[in-house]
Formats: C-alpha cells, sequence, structure tokens
C-alpha cells in the first residue's frame, strides 16, 4: 500500500482474471519501482466468477503499491474503469490491462514522456513506426485498422490508435473529460476524442501488444458495435455544436 502521494496511479479493471493477476501485478510493481516512480496500482475487481477477489486480496498484502476495489454497481468494462478514476490519488492516472497485453516498459516511457514533454495526455500506438503486435487475431485487426481509419477522417487527427485502452491522463485531463458515458469498452474511444476535442495537448508513444496467455478477451465484437457508434455520434455532436462548453480551460 503506497501511504504517501504516489507519482503515478494506474487503473486496471479485472473480470475473472485470476490466472493473469498473480503474474501481471508483480512485474508491472517492480518495473515502476525499478525505475523509481511511486505508484499506486488500484484494481479493480469487476463481479468476477472466478477466484479474482481471493487473489486480489492476497497481492494486496504481497505487492507493493497495489490496492483493491470492486466495482459496485453493474459490471461493465467502463464502469469498473470509472470505479478506479474515482479513486486515484496521483497527478496522473493510466489504464493497464490485466492480462499484461501492455508492456510496463512501455508504461515507463508513457510517464517519462509525460514529466519531461509538460502535455496532458501520452497516447500509445501498434501501428506506426516502433509499435507491434503479437498474436493479434486478423479479424480484430481489419476491423480495427478500419474503424480507427474511419475515426481519424471524422475527427481530423492523425492519431492512428484511438481505440487502444494503455494511455496516460494527467488529473486536469480526467476531470475534464468528464462526464464519462460509456459502460463498456467504448470508453477507450470516449476518453481520447474528448481529450481531442476539448483542446487537451497529447503525445503519441509507440508501444507494444502481446495477446494474452490465460482467459479469454472480454471484448465482444458483435456487442460492442453499436455502443462505439452512440459515441462516436456523441463526441462528433459535441465538436460540431458545443465544443466550447467543454474547451480546457486556459490560463488567463
Amino acid at each position: 500500500m503506497v501511504t504517501s502521494t504516489p507519482d503515478l496511479s494506474v487503473v486496471i479493471p479485472a473480470r475473472n482474471e485470476a490466472a493473469n493477476l498473480p503474474l501481471t501485478l508483480p512485474a508491472l510493481s517492480q518495473a515502476l519501482s525499478d525505475a523509481g516512480i511511486v505508484t499506486e496500482i488500484i484494481v479493480v475487481n469487476d463481479h468476477s466468477t472466478d477466484a479474482t477477489a481471493e487473489v486480489l486480496t492476497h497481492l494486496s498484502q504481497t505487492v507493493h503499491g497495489v490496492r483493491s476495489m470492486e466495482n459496485p454497481g453493474l459490471s461493465g468494462f467502463g464502469r469498473a474503469i470509472q470505479v478506479g478514476l474515482g479513486a486515484f490519488r496521483g497527478p496522473a492516472v493510466a489504464i493497464f490491462m490485466a492480462d499484461m497485453s501492455d508492456d510496463p516498459a512501455d508504461l515507463i516511457r508513457f510517464y517519462e514522456t509525460w514529466k519531461a514533454s509538460g502535455v496532458d495526455a501520452v497516447f500509445g500506438t501498434r501501428w506506426s513506426s516502433g509499435g507491434s503486435t503479437h498474436d493479434y487475431p486478423w479479424p480484430k485487426r481489419i476491423l480495427n485498422r478500419f474503424f480507427n481509419t474511419s475515426v481519424r477522417l471524422i475527427f481530423r487527427t492523425d492519431y492512428d490508435d484511438t481505440t487502444n485502452a494503455f494511455k496516460l491522463y494527467s488529473r486536469q485531463t480526467i476531470e475534464g473529460c468528464m462526464p464519462i458515458l460509456s459502460p463498456h469498452f467504448n470508453l477507450t474511444l470516449e476518453l481520447p476524442l474528448k481529450c481531442h476535442i476539448r483542446g487537451f495537448s497529447y503525445q503519441v508513444v509507440p508501444n507494444s501488444w502481446t495477446n494474452r496467455r490465460h482467459g479469454i478477451s472480454k471484448l465482444k465484437i458483435q456487442e460492442m458495435g453499436s455502443r462505439y457508434f452512440f459515441i462516436l455520434l456523441y463526441c462528433w455532436l459535441e465538436r460540431i455544436f458545443v465544443r466550447q462548453d467543454y474547451a480546457k480551460p486556459t490560463n488567463p
């Protein structure tokens, strides 16, 4: 448990991740500690039906910096993340996956980039030069590239990996993205689009992605289509009609 204010907070949603968390949390905690980054790792148990709760109880007592929380409301990837975002204590927060498809070394680079550049957020990209994917399913890749290209054209941005959950945000940026509407994986689209629309600055850093070793992905493409479309439409309407009402405050 981190008692002082951490340099960085990490939010990890976990649903039926009992097999992955004993690998992910020690590795993440050790890497950040070795880099000299005082970190709190908030793991939100999202109504797991396996031994995730018991595993988290143990890991929160044995792995430095780990805080275990429960999602008290309805289940959902986005809802679990919102629980963590309501509780983090650091000046910046990153979203990290429980299956360690994200790399702790990349998170360290995200944090160092944020500190050095003074931007409001750091976004990962798996598809630009320096990024990489390992065992990424081809059907999912095709859908990912089509959807992200559409987002780029609609919102006139060069960023090519909007739906990548792995991002770091300053506290001011998270506050500026409120209210958060997405209960599921569409949160990965909502947060970066709001950053872009509302005038928060960001820097893009290549990152790697590796398919999970245990369990199955919680992302159901068939179920998420309408939810992604809703957030896409919501953000587009905000951009067209009321972006000035939510724009990042500027110093006088």
